[in-house]
């Protein structure tokens, strides 16, 4: 069986590349291939986690998970979108094939990884061949949604306070007396 190689470069802020380069067995199912990822940057692989198939574009496409998320009874197909049953070798369209690993979906660590190189032989378990840059710590990087929200102090929650156009948002203007000559039937 023959051995992969494939480069696995961290996508993120720094201006200084990190990547790992990692052999495994084309027969290797991703779940294996993901946790050697996760051990190559020393992160916990303790988070939701999806590979993607990719393109030259690096579009995302067809989605593998690394937990079953159905929630009925699934055909052999839908099984496959799923990390443990699905084998790398049946993923490999093209000869630079890519891939798009997404880990922790609250950071959003976000993975791009290619085939480089074949190998006559496949190592017995996933191999890091090269790594280069260090690795931030998974905790390093902010959560997705802590901006998102004002703080409460940021918020202006005072009722009697008004905007800068004189109207106070939590008033309601509205009243039963504003439809009082409403007929509807009436055209």
């Amino acid at each position: 069986m023959p051995g992969l190689k494939f480069r696995v470069l961290l996508d993120s802020d720094s201006k200084d590349e990190v990547f790992r380069d990692i052999i495994i067995s084309s027969e290797a199912d991703f779940e294996s291939f993901f946790h050697a990822i996760m051990k190559a940057f020393s992160f916990n692989g303790d988070q939701m986690a999806s590979f993607y198939v990719s393109n030259d574009s690096w579009d995302k496409g067809h989605e593998l998970s690394l937990i079953d998320m159905a929630f009925e009874e699934q055909s052999e197909e839908q099984a496959a979108n799923v990390m443990k049953n699905a084998k790398i070798k049946e993923f490999l369209a093209e000869p630079d094939q890519k891939f798009i690993l997404v880990y922790d979906f609250m950071r959003m660590w976000i993975f791009l990884i290619e085939l480089i190189a074949y190998q006559k032989e496949a190592p017995e378990a996933p191999i890091m061949s090269l790594a280069i840059g260090t690795a931030p710590q998974e905790a390093t990087k902010s959560m997705f949604d802590e901006n998102l929200f004002a703080s409460d102090q940021q918020l202006n929650t005072n009722e009697s306070d008004e905007d800068e156009f004189g109207f106070n948002d939590f008033e309601d203007d509205y009243s039963d007396d504003d439809l009082s000559d409403y007929n509807e039937y009436d055209y």
